[in-house]
């Protein structure tokens, strides 16, 4: 089993989440999906150890409000 996500990565683990975070410390973001403002935020929480998502993360150009 990964003991983290780029262990799991290595591994073929696509599903893998990171235990001991909740979504509520991880901070949503509003940055559009596939721009670079995204891709650090990603980076950033892939460093920390992080879930890579937040269920508010911004999904779409509509999505203004969320994050």
């Amino acid at each position: 089993m990964a003991r983290s996500l780029l262990d799991a990565i290595k591994q073929g683990e696509w599903n893998f989440e990171p235990t001991g975070e909740t979504t509520v410390t991880i901070e949503a973001t509003k940055a559009m999906p596939g721009t670079p403002e995204k891709l650090d935020v990603l980076a950033e929480r892939l460093r920390q150890g992080l879930p890579l998502w937040h269920p508010r993360d911004r999904m779409s150009f509509d999505d203004e409000e969320r994050g």
